[in-house]
């Protein structure tokens, strides 16, 4: 199994992560997951479950949400303000009360026109009412150019994914942090985080003491995407590390959510399980293999990481 990543950070205390001995990385909401093409982007309540499910091409995107009733999950239904149009990569406050979104629908009702990819929200009153109609984040942090994957922390500062083609580079992690009642400036993260390659998809923790997020086909990589963790000190983000071939495969994977209540990292991943087939099969057996959870498409997956405070 994969060793507890830790840095020399003086006398500060490191947040280590990793995978516990006892869990392998298992199918998440399989039943649920297996009625669609493609399946990414968790967002968990207690007994809440929101991803996004996706057309086999990725044309079509929308938000549906499971309710925990009795330790048994409901079937999945489209949420209120979802589709329509291309909905993506929820976020829920730590109170459950705001869901924050992505989307390419219009700034207003009296259009239908789709624009970029920008951070919207929706809120509720209680964990029972119906969501509102959906808001525009607005500037800063909405700009003409595409934002993705927002993550919010206790302290409300807003991490997400812009593609910023003005500094010819390709997706990287921006944080625009909450001061005085109002959004700042959006600042890209440091080259501890960020390089000229793909880095997107972070999730921060509730106390910004560490990041996990993908970074895409880097030398020390398995293939593709894989998920790196990256810890905060006095001196800003430490260097990424990957997590390690117990968590990544040679597919992408990426999307992380991590439960910090129940120590549970979700993420999505395109993992193939190789088949060899030693003798002929009839219809039903190959449509069996065909229709395999790790089948290439978008699946959610969960494992059991460990976290410890360690003086260095």
């Amino acid at each position: 199994m994969m060793k507890p990543i830790t840095f020399l950070l003086g006398l500060y205390t490191c947040l280590c992560i990793a995978q516990s001995n006892s869990n392998q990385v298992v199918p998440f909401l399989a039943q649920a997951v297996s009625q669609f093409p493609n399946v990414r982007d968790l967002a968990l309540t207690q007994d809440e479950a929101i991803f996004s499910v996706q057309s086999v091409m990725g044309d079509l995107s929308a938000l549906v949400y499971l309710k925990k009733l009795q330790d048994q999950w409901s079937k999945p239904e489209v949420v209120s303000f979802s589709g329509q149009y291309f909905d993506l990569e929820p976020f829920f406050s730590d109170d459950g009360l705001t869901l924050y979104f992505v989307s390419n629908r219009p700034m207003d009702s009296s259009s239908t026109e789709t624009k970029d990819f920008d951070i919207w929200y929706v809120t509720r009153t209680t964990l029972e009412a119906e969501w509102s109609t959906p808001k525009n984040i607005g500037f800063p942090i909405n700009t003409k150019m595409d934002e993705f994957y927002p993550v919010i922390t206790k302290s409300k500062n807003l991490y997400f994914t812009l593609d910023n083609p003005e500094l010819n580079q390709k997706d990287d992690i921006y944080v625009s942090e909450y001061k005085n009642g109002n959004y700042s400036e959006p600042k890209r993260l440091d080259n501890g985080i960020n390089s000229n390659s793909y880095e997107f998809n972070a999730f921060v923790a509730p106390d910004e003491s560490y990041m996990i997020y993908t970074c895409y086909n880097r030398e020390d990589g398995f293939g593709s995407g894989d998920l790196y963790i990256s810890y905060h000190n006095s001196n800003g983000w430490t260097q990424a590390k990957n997590m390690g071939p117990d968590i990544n495969s040679d597919k992408m994977d990426y999307c992380p959510f991590v439960d910090t209540k129940t120590n549970t990292l979700y993420f999505t991943s395109k993992r193939l399980k190789s088949i060899t087939l030693k003798s002929s099969v009839n219809m039903e057996e190959l449509k069996a293999h065909f229709n395999n959870y790790e089948n290439g498409a978008s699946r959610l997956y969960k494992t059991t990481i460990t976290q410890e405070s360690e003086k260095q």
